[in-house]
């Protein structure tokens, strides 16, 4: 599962196997009795997958744990959602959705007329999502383009190849991405981004902060992984990755400032404070219950 400059996946398997999680995660929420939102979609997907074989290897983790990770989930997919209904209502109409992974807005959300919402991924990941909606006959709420294309390559090449604008103002989102790209990649991505961003473009970004790749953090987490790893292999269950080699962890650019200095006008909440304001706290009583991030919302003036 170690990572190379020129990897690519499956659905099933490393990077693309997190968008599997955060599908199940999905569908969780939207069976709950007060869900944050409603994914009609995301259960199909875990179906298609399981039916290939594939079993969601968090399913016997620590129940708390999950819990405090399944409430993050949830919180963070509400942030966004809001993020590009506001700009809507704003009158953007042009979005960019980056790792989108087996997200499902472009289908579920109430986009106002004329919208086209790009999706940037690798393609396996978009071919897996698009064959699973046709299955089931779902039909996007805008129009929909798909980008495949790895966030490392030219990936603004192929945007504009397939129909991208840089003069129109653009709502872009990058959530549950930045730890899987290298630190240059990450810099290289807003650049890009800043650059094909026209006045009035909105960006939603979840920023992970300094702790999140310390090598504290990092020795917890995988301290806490090997014992999970342990435990499944003795009650027989499938072999758990280990995510933290997916991640590059490298120090980091510090996005609000990166972007503050820019002429963007950045308003910023921290994962616990969100978690708090959609009532799904994190729990107080243990070590590091969700990732050190900050959920960004910024405006190009």
């Amino acid at each position: 599962m170690s990572r190379t400059d020129d990897d690519t996946w499956d659905i099933t398997e490393g990077v693309g196997a997190t968008a599997l999680s955060v599908a199940r995660a999905r569908a969780t929420e939207t069976g709950a009795e007060c869900p944050l939102y409603l994914d009609p979609y995301a259960h199909f997907f875990v179906e298609a997958a399981v039916e290939a074989g594939w079993r969601s290897p968090f399913l016997d983790q620590d129940p708390v744990r999950a819990q405090a990770m399944a409430a993050y989930i949830a919180s963070r997919t509400k942030f966004f959602d809001e993020f590009f209904t506001t700009a809507g209502a704003n009158g953007l109409d042009q979005a960019v959705i980056l790792a989108a992974g087996l997200d499902t807005r472009a289908w579920r959300l109430p986009w106002i007329s004329g919208t086209t919402v790009y999706e940037i991924d690798q393609p396996k990941v978009l071919e897996f999502k698009e064959r699973v909606l046709a299955e089931h006959r779902a039909k996007p709420a805008a129009g929909y383009v798909a980008v495949a294309v790895d966030l490392r390559h030219d990936w603004p090449t192929a945007l504009r190849e397939n129909g991208f604008d840089p003069s129109i103002p653009t709502a872009w989102s990058a959530e549950g991405l930045l730890p899987y790209l290298p630190a240059a990649a990450q810099d290289s991505l807003f650049e890009q981004i800043d650059q094909l961003s026209a006045p009035g473009s909105r960006l939603s970004v979840e920023a992970f902060g300094e702790t999140f790749y310390s090598a504290e953090q990092l020795a917890r987490r995988q301290e806490r992984m090997a014992q999970a790893r342990r435990d499944a292999a003795e009650a027989g269950g499938p072999e758990l990755p280990d995510v933290t080699r997916l991640w590059y962890m490298e120090a980091r650019t510090d996005v609000e400032k990166w972007l503050t200095e820019r002429g963007w006008e950045v308003t910023a909440t921290s994962a616990v404070d969100l978690m708090a304001h959609y009532k799904r706290p994190a729990p107080d009583d243990l070590e590091d219950p969700v990732p050190d991030t900050v959920l960004l919302d910024a405006h190009k003036l």
